[in-house]
């Protein structure tokens, strides 16, 4: 399966989106001290403790969804009404519709955002394909946005942290691109390229069909299946290969399959928890910053 990424609102939607992401930034951190747990799912999807107007649930992270997103049974039990109809285009292979509704308040790890936008639209078979069960929350990138958090996948943990002290790692530059972030790394035979970080893909890296034709890994024998994937917009069926090597924070990793992603708008790659989990995350949107200590 691929990510839950690029949630991406069209037009006026997104633009309330960003909104709704500067309102979290000023949100406060009740409980930065603590450790608060990050579970890895048997798919490599990361799950947090969250919730929506008080009420707890289980959330989906995704690092790189421009928002968050209800599944529409739970926002009716919540009590939520009425909103702006939109398009929105995930990683799947359509449109997908979803209504914008605002004064939503989220709570994780610590922090309370409050009068949040969200959007509403159907999780159901995202979650079954994903998680292999429902799902009713993918929390996205304003927990991202409100504070510095350290992240260990295997180790799974997440917390706020002190912006007090530097932290350990190699400092990588954070550059938005489609309303996502990015940070840079190299495939083999190419110059530095741009990758969506992306803790919601719990599969392969992927690779931009125009990056891969650049690189010349298309035919020749290089393509070695296909797989169905996708997030939010349906399934769809990606064509896998493999890279030489791939770099991203003076790391090398060898041998590594990549799926070839057609959209026209994707990052030249992306790399989710396949790749990170091999180190210890700090990440801070609000200072174009992340940081990847390598675990071993």
């Amino acid at each position: 399966m691929a990510a839950v990424t690029r949630l991406k609102l069209t037009g006026r939607s997104r633009a309330l989106a960003l909104l709704a992401v500067c309102a979290g930034v000023a949100a406060s951190a009740q409980d930065a001290a603590r450790v608060y747990p990050l579970t890895l799912t048997t798919g490599s999807r990361l799950v947090i403790e969250a919730k929506i107007n008080g009420r707890p649930v289980s959330a989906l992270l995704d690092s790189a969804a421009e928002a968050t997103f209800l599944d529409r049974g739970f926002a009716h039990a919540l009590g939520l009404k009425g909103g702006e109809a939109v398009a929105g285009q995930g990683s799947g292979q359509a449109a997908f519709e979803t209504t914008l509704v605002s004064g939503v308040t989220l709570e994780a790890v610590g922090l309370s955002l409050t009068d949040q936008t969200v959007g509403v639209t159907d999780l159901g078979d995202v979650g079954r394909r994903l998680l292999g069960h429902p799902i009713d929350v993918i929390l996205g990138r304003e927990i991202f946005d409100a504070a510095r958090l350290a992240i260990d996948i295997d180790g799974h943990s997440i917390a706020v942290v002190t912006r007090a002290h530097e932290p350990r790692g190699v400092r990588l530059e954070l550059v938005t691109e489609h309303g996502i972030e990015t940070v840079p790394a190299s495939v083999a035979g190419s110059a530095p390229v741009r990758a969506t970080f992306d803790l919601g893909n719990g599969s392969q890296v992927l690779i931009s069909r125009a990056l891969a034709e650049r690189l010349k890994l298309l035919g020749a024998g290089n393509a070695v299946r296909t797989e169905r994937g996708g997030g939010l917009g349906g399934e769809t069926e990606r064509q896998l290969l493999t890279l030489e090597y791939l770099e991203l924070a003076g790391r090398r990793f060898t041998g590594i399959e990549a799926a070839v992603d057609p959209q026209p708008s994707a990052s030249d790659l992306n790399v989710g928890v396949s790749v990170l989990r091999h180190f210890r995350i700090t990440t801070d949107y609000a200072q174009h910053a992340v940081w990847l200590e390598p675990r071993d």
